[in-house]
């Protein structure tokens, strides 16, 4: 019989094949908890991070844009007043308790006119060749799997002269500030996880697949192997969190 292939859950080893669920027990846990934790383990800078990602993502409108991990719908809730009337916003993601979460929220926002939302795995998206004008994704591509396969998947379904922004946790640029956010993510952000979300585990996950994710210059490689062009990043609050962004031609 031929062995399993494993890949990392956290610092866990699993199953190729487990992953998928176990991520999905994450969020099914969490989402209702999910920008309020946010909120509280970024100080509120994600914030920040997220309205820097739109603005390189040089929006205008009537463009076609996929919020891939889109989750609870904050990056589409940005995307949508620029495409406009005109434009579509496709938030997709794998969880379908994240897209009732983000579905809610935007409509309590009168965001609905031109926003579609899909339930999709990143590795095979649903949607044809050449299709996309923009594609983002925050603070998913760690989540998944075959993070090769996804970029893959995502280069196919973007338009010549498109662009992709993923926006991630990555490696702080620096020895001493590495200690601190060490010291943060593993001691105290589950406590909060705890307290608030009444899931320590969850959290504790969350810290260990930061640490699992390619750094900023592997990242990098990855895109340009799944044929992305011109691929830079931007290294935000001392490399906790980064921005790649790729181009199709």
């Amino acid at each position: 019989m031929e062995k399993s292939k494993t890949t990392h859950f956290g610092f866990e080893t699993v199953a190729i094949e487990e992953k998928a669920g176990k991520v999905a027990d994450v969020f099914h846990s969490v989402a209702s908890n999910y920008d309020l934790m946010n909120d509280l383990m970024s100080f509120g800078i994600h914030r920040l991070w997220k309205c820097f990602a739109i603005r390189l993502c040089q929006l205008r409108p009537s463009q076609v844009v996929l919020d891939l991990a889109g989750g609870t719908g904050d990056l589409t809730a940005k995307i949508s007043p620029i495409v406009g009337k005109q434009g579509r916003v496709y938030i997709a993601d794998i969880n379908k308790d994240m897209l009732s979460v983000g579905r809610s929220r935007l409509l309590d926002q009168g965001i609905v006119d031109n926003v579609e939302f899909v339930q999709a795995d990143a590795e095979q998206l649903p949607f044809p060749e050449n299709y996309f004008d923009r594609i983002i994704i925050g603070f998913g591509l760690r989540n998944v799997t075959n993070q090769k396969a996804a970029l893959a998947s995502m280069f196919h379904c973007l338009k010549p002269g498109g662009s992709l922004i993923v926006l991630e946790f990555s490696k702080p640029t620096s020895t001493a500030f590495q200690k601190i956010y060490d010291f943060y993510s593993f001691n105290l952000l589950p406590k909060i996880g705890k307290a608030i979300a009444k899931d320590e585990d969850s959290y504790r996950y969350l810290a260990e697949s930061i640490r699992m994710h390619p750094d900023q210059d592997t990242l990098k490689s990855m895109m340009i192997e799944a044929g992305f062009e011109n691929c830079d990043y931007h290294n935000l609050t001392q490399g906790v969190v980064a921005l790649h962004r790729g181009y199709k031609y």
